[in-house]
């Protein structure tokens, strides 16, 4: 399939928004094919949607015994991808018929280019803070924790995770991409080993950019090209598991990649303060999915 893009949506009791999401990518007006891999859901939409689109042979769901994580799964789904293309799609990520073409113009524009993202934003069009973010290094954490990020605004010394200001129209070089939608050549993602699956579930995104720009190619944002994005589903009725590997995802990006990480007592500061603010949000989360629970709003489903 040259030319044509291969979306790779991983599912995993993600609610009803997954019909949506499969339905708008099928309907792109660049050529497509869909790839749904799904970790084991018990809501049974993976299976509703192969039966909505059982005569459209782009559509190909790939069935889980149990929940690989997002980075395995898609490994699994490129693995499977015939497309000289592959665009990560998070199931509550929303896409028009033109953002798979649009991406792909950037990409021919850029020969350098080995990851590109899109604005991902909420229900209001607000665009999310993710969708350009510098390395999680720890030095950036605490300023952006202390507020010397913004207090100190413009000195690089005190840069924050979060980029300030307003998010560009055109072409920007990032460091990184939100993971909930990202286009990449299928040669870079192969070259590249694919997302590390030592990941299961969120910063694997950050990992995968961080190597391909130390592989010599650019991470760009598409500014353009906007996309809804609606958080639910897994966090919503998973909200303590989720937040588990988040945290387990951040102490393995620091261990990764941060200079910090070589000096044993900053190593173990990290250690414990990555564990003890996820031991500290636990309540919460337990309090809000019990009050959420009566009347559970199953649309979303980000895996993310």
């Amino acid at each position: 399939m040259a030319d044509a893009v291969s979306v790779i949506i991983v599912a995993a009791d993600s609610g009803a928004l997954l019909r949506e999401c499969v339905t708008r990518a099928l309907a792109s007006s660049a050529p497509v094919e869909v790839i749904l891999v799904d970790n084991a859901s018990a809501d049974g939409m993976p299976q509703a949607v192969q039966r909505a689109h059982q005569h459209d042979e782009r559509l190909r769901v790939i069935y889980n015994r149990r929940n690989l994580g997002f980075g395995p799964a898609v490994n699994l789904g490129a693995r499977e991808a015939r497309g000289d293309a592959l665009l990560v799609l998070n199931p509550d990520c929303l896409v028009e018929r033109d953002t798979a073409a649009r991406l792909l113009e950037v990409l021919r524009a850029h020969s350098d280019a080995g990851v590109i993202g899109a604005v991902v934003c909420d229900a209001n069009g607000a665009p999310d803070p993710a969708s350009r973010r510098r390395d999680p290094l720890l030095r950036r954490s605490l300023n952006e924790m202390t507020g010397r990020a913004e207090r100190k605004a413009g000195n690089p010394k005190y840069e924050g995770v979060d980029v300030p200001g307003a998010i560009p129209d055109e072409v920007i070089e990032v460091e990184n991409v939100s993971g909930a939608l990202m286009l990449m050549p299928r040669k870079v993602f192969t070259r590249l080993g694919g997302f590390d699956e030592g990941y299961f579930l969120h910063c694997e995104d950050l990992d995968l950019c961080r190597r391909a720009r130390d592989a010599g190619f650019k991470v760009l944002l598409a500014g353009g090209v906007r996309v809804r994005h609606g958080k639910g589903g897994s966090s919503t009725h998973r909200p303590v598991f989720v937040s588990y590997h988040k945290h387990r995802g951040m102490w393995r990006w620091f261990v990764k990649f941060d200079p910090a990480a070589s000096r044993p007592h900053w190593r173990a500061l990290v250690w414990g303060g990555v564990w003890l603010h996820f031991l500290a949000t636990v309540p919460g989360l337990w309090l809000r999915r019990a009050l959420a629970s009566p009347n559970r709003d199953w649309h979303g489903g980000s895996n993310r």
